[in-house]
């Protein structure tokens, strides 16, 4: 391991003890908290869709969310431990056999509906033995 990667991995476990950021992966519904500025205001502003693709790239990862808003597919970019992200949430997981869901560009209505994985539980798991 070189000094840049050691640097970015000691980076990314700081940026995570800030904000800790969940397993998720393509498939997965999840509800990104943006902060919004408006002039001198600053809010938050919820971004909720299907996450289509996941690029893991120690500091630079992102991911991609789709979502349908009034009819039309808007897709956004989101870097994974960028300022702007306020918190993110894992609403429901999602049954996928791919890793990229591009063609969910092409779909609409119930063709575009991703199976729900019911195998994972959103609880945690208890550390006890029987």
């Amino acid at each position: 391991m070189n000094t840049l990667q050691k640097f970015e991995k000691d980076y990314a476990a700081k940026l995570e003890a800030k904000r800790a950021v969940p397993k998720f992966t393509p498939g997965d519904t999840v509800r990104v908290h943006v902060k919004v500025s408006e002039g001198q205001r600053e809010r938050v502003q919820a971004y909720e869709g299907v996450c289509i693709a996941r690029k893991n790239a120690g500091l630079n990862s992102s991911f991609t969310v789709r979502k349908i808003s009034f009819g039309e597919g808007v897709e956004r970019v989101f870097p994974l431990y960028g300022p702007i992200i306020d918190k993110i949430e894992v609403m429901r997981r999602g049954k996928v056999r791919r890793a990229k869901l591009y063609y969910l560009r092409e779909r609409r209505g119930r063709a575009a509906r991703i199976a729900e994985d019911t195998s994972v539980s959103s609880a945690p798991a208890s550390t006890d033995k029987k």
